[in-house]
């Protein structure tokens, strides 16, 4: 269940940097793409909970 939170908290938060991100030109795809911010945004949720 924790994992899961955090990779919706995650992908909210990759999805309005992706959205309200700056670069229009295409050239950094994180900040361009709200659906490619919000995949990475939700991986970066899942690796920070899980335990090494």
């Amino acid at each position: 269940m924790k994992m899961i939170l955090s990779a919706l908290i995650g992908g909210l938060i990759g999805f309005g940097v992706g959205y309200f991100g700056k670069c229009t030109s295409g050239a950094c795809p994180l900040t361009s793409n709200p659906i490619i911010s919000a995949i990475i945004g939700a991986a970066i949720g899942v690796m920070v909970t899980i335990k090494p």
